[in-house]
């Protein structure tokens, strides 16, 4: 079984079977790369369910896909990591009024909390507009300079008085 099947199919899986087959594993790979220092992401698809334990793998960032709202499967993380994703890619093939509600729509919903990485909830198909892809990439470094999320770096440079302790 190679690894891009564990995560590309590891929604598959009972909570008991992840658990038992794929975890152990997971986190003993996550700490080898940790070494390295670069952040790790975990991403496995339709894997809302298995949430709670991908987090015990002690990834920096686990991905979200469309199928779980932003803030369900943030709180299911307890917030005790990043997240990453979650805009549904067929949306790259609706019109951009839509598209680019439905990005706003995924900013609003992160509640001004630092540590989400907008993504899609999974890869780009291949017949996929590639002016909306563009247009979104922009609009999501537009939205994220001029809206930064009180706490993140970015925030942090703007207004040096504006840190306060994090509950």
């Amino acid at each position: 079984m190679s690894s891009r099947f564990l995560t590309a199919w590891v929604g598959c899986l009972s909570v008991e079977d992840y658990r038992r087959y794929v975890l152990p594993h997971v986190s003993s790979l996550v700490k080898r790369l940790q070494k390295t220092g670069a952040p790790i992401i975990y991403f496995g698809t339709d894997s809302s369910t298995l949430l709670p334990a991908m987090n015990e793998t002690g990834a920096e960032v686990i991905g979200l896909d469309w199928r779980i709202p932003l803030d369900r499967g943030w709180s299911d993380l307890e917030h005790r990591c990043a997240v990453q994703g979650n805009l549904d890619p067929v949306l790259l093939f609706a019109d951009w009024n839509e598209l680019k509600s439905r990005a706003q729509q995924n900013f609003t919903t992160r509640r001004r909390t630092p540590g989400h990485i907008f993504n899609l909830g999974h890869g780009i198909l291949p017949e996929t507009p590639v002016e909306n892809v563009k247009n979104l990439a922009h609009f999501v470094q537009e939205y994220s300079s001029t809206n930064p999320v009180p706490g993140s770096p970015k925030a942090e440079a703007r207004s040096p008085y504006s840190r306060s302790p994090r509950s």
